[in-house]
């Protein structure tokens, strides 16, 4: 029988090489990534059953590497491991598709039962968050927030700008001109409301775009 294939993501090689350990037992892991631009790349090559994947990371976040991969691969289960217990960031995960989503803190038995789950056609969320999502439906919060007003695009130019590149460095990663970066920028700092370069950095490390 085939062992289900699984892609790992997260941009320490240390977590990436101790969950290849842990699951190479009962998985073939077909590859790690290291960035969400990689991630992509790797989806494309290995075509995977699972993609474990962490948020924060650089070049593309894994959210919205996941929201690239629905699209372009809506057989594969995507499975979040983070850090972040924000439920808001839970409900919004799950809105784009994810299957699943994971505390790094969670207990190594937790993923291998939340990998089952979504391999069965379910949707797992750890215990460990789905009170506050509860208490956030109660209070009338969907879990939607500003930053789900951006493009796939511009919530890349706003990753990758607040991670220190230049608008060409932008262009660059992009294949687009410093022209488009530009029009990006700031028309998410007037759709935003916000007013300088520093603000901009501190709503996209706010919104889990990028690590703090």
């Amino acid at each position: 029988m085939r062992r289900p294939r699984i892609l790992l993501a997260d941009d320490h090689a240390l977590i990436l090489e101790g969950f290849q350990r842990l699951l190479e037992p009962e998985y073939q892991v077909v590859g790690t990534a290291k960035d969400g631009r990689e991630l992509l790349a790797m989806a494309a090559q290995t075509r995977p059953d699972v993609i474990v994947t962490d948020i924060s990371m650089p070049n593309l976040n894994g959210l919205d590497a996941c929201r690239k991969l629905r699209k372009t691969m809506p057989e594969v289960k995507l499975l979040v491991l983070t850090m972040n217990e924000d439920s808001e960031l839970v409900a919004t995960a799950i809105r784009i598709g994810v299957n699943g989503f994971l505390l790094k803190n969670s207990a190594a038995s937790e993923l291998f039962q939340a990998i089952k789950s979504v391999m069965n056609g379910e949707t797992y969320i750890t215990p460990m968050v789905t009170a506050g999502m509860i208490g956030s439906l109660m209070s009338g919060n969907d879990g939607r927030d500003s930053s789900e007003m951006l493009t796939v695009r511009q919530r890349e130019v706003l990753q990758l700008l607040a991670e220190g590149n230049t608008m060409k460095q932008v262009a660059r990663i992009l294949n687009v001109t410093p022209r488009t970066v530009a029009f990006h920028k700031y028309r998410i700092m007037d759709d935003l409301h916000i007013d300088s370069n520093a603000a901009l950095i501190q709503y996209a490390i706010k919104h889990g775009l990028v690590a703090a």
